[in-house]
């Protein structure tokens, strides 16, 4: 109860400062001593009947939420600024999607990583829940997406663990190479969720099994994304039927209905592709893919399609 009320504190904070600030399309505050919510959203959010689109993106690991949006570099700036351009990217989704009002609301911790947030805070799951819940309730019915890179995975799963049953208003979640922490505890309840015709599950994985770090392995045989992913793969196959697409570089894996999408890069030079994934046009696929929106524009792994929308800070 204690915690709640602590949350409950922090929540009314956040919608002040949300309503005092009408005319500002970020804004930031605290919902935990620990965990930082910075909102992006138009200026006309709360003046218009459009549905609202709440995306999660938990942060990855050692990033901050200002390197996370991107911005144009300038000689002297950290190279982090120009690894993911979230902001850059939703602007380019909100582009396609001129019917829905697209927010997305960028997740950070103190410890700039989310399984070492998760181990200082035992009863993650109910306070995850929470959070998410809360800040949903700043719009008005809202559907909601989780997603997240690198660490931002442990985020998503820190989530299901709080929740017995996904809820129906959670359309999409997507895992940016970032599905380290995937087990078969998931796979049921992942299932479930999807036996929903309005749900979508997208991953994003590189063969990370062979990529090298200063000519070492960067992870051991089933510690990276590109083992859980095909473990996922491998237990949903159990339930749906998958066709695959291949090229020089990819391979697609897709349900019928294209719902579920897993995409695998190759690696046979052994490198690391952990952001690319990401700043290749990868946060806008994982909200438009399986859509009639998917590839619209731009291509996944292909050219930055937004450049032109990067701002200078």
């Amino acid at each position: 109860m204690k915690k709640k009320c602590i949350l409950f504190i922090f929540f009314l904070s956040a919608l002040h400062a949300l309503r005092a600030q009408p005319g500002d399309t970020l804004y930031s505050f605290r919902i935990l001593p620990d965990v930082t919510v910075t909102i992006d959203r138009t200026i006309t959010s709360f003046h218009s009947n459009k549905t609202f689109i709440l995306v999660f993106y938990a942060l990855p690991n050692g990033n901050t939420t200002a390197q996370t949006m991107g911005k144009r570099i300038q000689p002297g700036d950290d190279w982090h600024y120009d690894i993911q351009h979230v902001r850059a990217q939703t602007d380019f989704v909100r582009r396609q999607l001129p019917n829905r009002n697209v927010v997305v609301a960028y997740v950070e911790n103190d410890y700039k990583s989310w399984p070492a947030w998760k181990q200082k805070h035992p009863q993650y799951g109910d306070t995850l829940t929470f959070i998410v819940d809360s800040i949903a309730t700043l719009f008005h019915r809202p559907v909601i997406y989780l997603n997240g890179h690198s660490g931002g995975g442990s985020f998503i799963f820190g989530y299901l663990k709080g929740v017995r049953e996904i809820p129906s208003k959670l359309r999409r979640i997507s895992f940016i190479d970032s599905d380290y922490g995937y087990d078969s505890t998931y796979t049921d309840q992942l299932h479930e969720w999807l036996k929903n015709r309005r749900h979508y599950l997208t991953v994003f994985a590189y063969n990370d099994s062979v990529a090298l770090y200063n000519g070492k392995p960067l992870v051991s045989a089933t510690g990276g994304t590109w083992y859980r992913s095909h473990l996922m793969l491998k237990h949903f196959s159990a339930w749906y039927r998958f066709r695959t697409e291949e090229n020089d570089s990819m391979v697609i894996v897709k349900s019928r209905n294209n719902r579920i999408q897993f995409f695998f890069k190759l690696n046979p030079e052994r490198k690391i592709f952990h952001t690319q994934q990401v700043a290749l046009n990868g946060f806008i696929h994982s909200l438009l893919c399986g859509t009639r929106n998917d590839s619209n524009g731009y291509l996944y792994y292909g050219s930055r399609a937004y450049t032109s929308l990067i701002k200078d800070q």
